[in-house]
């Protein structure tokens, strides 16, 4: 067994606010060696949010009927 899967293995078995503070730990780590990574990280957590908002805004909305648009409906393309 590989160490990453040791920790994987170890970690599932912990309840979720650990493995919270595990993930804390571990985005530390890598900040420590290396600050440009927290720009990157950043930037995901950034998309992850974005992401989570835009199913909250839509939630529910699915199976609404509405007016279907294509590009020529367009007035400006950016």
């Amino acid at each position: 067994m590989t160490l990453i899967e040791k920790i994987h293995e170890r970690v599932l078995v912990l309840p979720e606010p650990r493995q919270a503070q595990v993930l804390d730990f571990v985005e530390f780590l890598l900040l420590k060696g290396k600050p440009e990574l927290h720009n990157h990280i950043q930037e995901q957590e950034n998309l992850e949010w974005s992401h989570f908002s835009l199913a909250m805004a839509m939630r529910g909305m699915e199976d609404e009927e509405g007016p279907e648009y294509t590009l020529e409906d367009l007035k400006e393309i950016f």
